[in-house]
């Protein structure tokens, strides 16, 4: 009898495990969110929209109205960010490559934002990084500074292929740092899975017809919205999904209900 209560209360357990996994709000800790998301795997064009909510655990709202943005130029791919993702993936789906032209799918926290300026933008709260002629971000998978941000003046160059963020033309005046593949050590530094995908960010778009080499953009003014509408005392988050896989995953991750989402 006493075998059969403790197997009973294992049971319990576990399904109780279970039961949390599955309904897990994979920004437990945030008041504010962006939402990505695009018809499907390839396409290019897409809609955000901003969400917050007055304190982790109430209900997102919508704020202003969904705007146009473009992804990767191939589309999306699973990305490495809050929330492991190997669970959810359904058979055929992409996984984010170093160099495949695609923007990371999943829940991202947000890093620095940056731009040509000498200062941030007004209204800014996030800190902010004035881009010189010799700030680069590293996408070569074998250097020690693979997907992190370096000024080259001070440092010792062991990269062979970087991207120069000062020439980029209207790209980056003003863009942020999207924490993408940067798992931290122990000592606070990222410590990337080289070729997961390196150099991600939100900035301005060339226009709506044209994706980018993995990023998120949109109009000049929307991204200037976006800078003095984020709070990091907020700890703001990014959603991003194909709407197929955003329905299936809303309930799950505790997602804001968005428009235009196919039934389940």
């Amino acid at each position: 009898m006493k075998a059969l209560l403790v197997l009973c209360c294992a049971v319990l357990f576990l399904a109780a495990r279970s039961s949390f996994a599955k309904t897990a709000d994979v920004a437990a800790e945030s008041a504010q969110m962006i939402v990505v998301t695009t018809p499907e795997w390839n396409a290019v064009q897409g809609r955000m929209q901003r969400y917050e909510r007055t304190s982790p655990g109430n209900a997102w709202q919508p704020v202003g109205d969904s705007i146009a943005i473009v992804v990767g130029k191939s589309g999306m791919a699973w990305g490495s960010g809050l929330t492991a993702t190997d669970s959810v993936h359904a058979q055929g789906d992409p996984v984010k490559r170093e160099g495949d032209g695609r923007s990371p799918a999943g829940v991202f926290s947000l890093g620095t934002s940056f731009g040509y300026a000498s200062a941030p933008l007004a209204g800014t709260k996030l800190p902010y990084l004035s881009l010189t002629a010799s700030t680069e971000c590293v996408d070569d998978v074998e250097s020690s500074r693979y997907n992190r941000i370096v000024d080259r003046s001070t440092v010792t160059p062991d990269w062979k292929s970087s991207e120069h963020m000062r020439d980029t033309g209207e790209a980056y005046r003003w863009g942020i740092v999207v924490n993408h593949n940067a798992i931290a050590n122990p000592d606070g530094a990222p410590k990337p899975v080289r070729g997961g995908g390196s150099c991600i960010f939100l900035h301005i778009w060339k226009d709506s017809a044209h994706g980018t080499a993995g990023c998120t953009a949109m109009q000049p003014d929307q991204i200037e919205a976006l800078l003095e509408w984020l709070d990091p005392k907020r700890k703001p988050v990014l959603v991003q999904l194909p709407v197929d896989a955003y329905a299936r995953l809303m309930k799950q991750w505790g997602l804001p209900a968005v428009m235009n989402l196919p039934a389940r």
